[in-house]
């Protein structure tokens, strides 16, 4: 007995020094990135500094005034860009690509397999592959060089509908949704009142997936926003002030950097309490 118990605790012991480990490998990138953001760029450019410096005020003031650096538009221009892309791009993605899930897992149709793999076929199409042909679309119905051309694509998200689909399987019974077409609930009513609800742990986690790739879209905002300087968003922003080599300075560089993570990790400590809950149920395959 003692013997089991010791290898218990040995094999308990051993778990959280692996946890210890890797909780320290996640945070040391965001640490290292906010002690940067206090120093100066010589101070950065002589090595990794573990001890915080003293001017990221001095930086912060330099991302506002960077206009000249980055055709006339400062950090909080460009991040309220973003908040204008990201937010209601997230919000559809989740919306219509729980509505597709739900359309896929409840509804029997003769085109339903063939429509199923092929939302599998686009998931494994890169964006690059298709960008040709998505500028043309945008030049024909003119809104290139607009903000709608990076919220009204994120309709169509397979990724957000395969783990939603995946979800639904395991998280929604189907019976609750003939309960309420036998009382009388329209269909559009019943997916909004009673089936959203249930999907909130699913929501949530792909909330936070949408959200953080949306924000970080450097590709495609770098192709459609080229030709309007004063649209950038946050990562066009950084990227601006990385490719001024007359005037580069690392710690703004940094500071913007930090300042580009805040809404991330906000967005995370919001949502976090449903990601174990999203993951378990959504990840379950058929």
């Amino acid at each position: 007995m003692d013997q089991t118990e010791s290898k218990a605790t040995g094999t308990r012991v051993l778990r959280y020094v692996i946890c210890i480990i890797l909780c320290f490998l996640s945070i040391i990138p965001f640490y290292i990135l906010l002690i940067n953001s206090t120093l100066k760029s010589s101070d950065i450019l002589t090595g990794i500094k573990l001890v915080p410096g003293s001017q990221f005020i001095t930086n912060f003031k330099g991302l506002l005034e960077g206009g000249a650096k980055t055709s006339g538009v400062n950090v909080l221009q460009a991040m309220l860009n973003s908040l204008i892309i990201t937010v209601p791009a997230t919000a559809l993605q989740i919306y219509f690509g729980s509505l597709t899930a739900y359309a896929v897992t409840v509804y029997n149709f003769k085109a339903k397999n063939f429509a199923w793999g092929f939302i599998y076929a686009i998931m494994m199409i890169p964006q690059q592959v298709s960008i040709v042909g998505f500028i043309k679309i945008c030049n024909l119905t003119h809104i290139y060089g607009s903000y709608l051309a990076m919220i009204i694509p994120a309709i169509a998200a397979p990724t957000t509908v395969y783990f939603m689909k995946q979800y639904m399987e395991t998280g929604l019974s189907v019976e609750i949704v003939e309960a309420a077409r036998i009382d009388g609930s329209g269909e559009i009513h019943t997916f909004n009142s009673i089936v959203l609800p249930l999907l909130k742990p699913a929501m949530a986690t792909q909330a936070i997936f949408g959200f953080v790739a949306s924000w970080n879209n450097l590709y495609t905002p770098s192709i459609i926003l080229a030709t309007e300087r004063k649209k950038q968003t946050m990562p066009m922003y950084v990227q601006a002030l990385k490719a001024n080599d007359k005037s580069r300075d690392w710690g703004q560089i940094y500071c913007g950097l930090f300042t580009t993570v805040i809404p991330i990790l906000v967005m995370y400590f919001f949502l976090s309490k449903y990601i174990i809950a999203g993951v378990a149920l959504g990840g379950v395959k058929e």
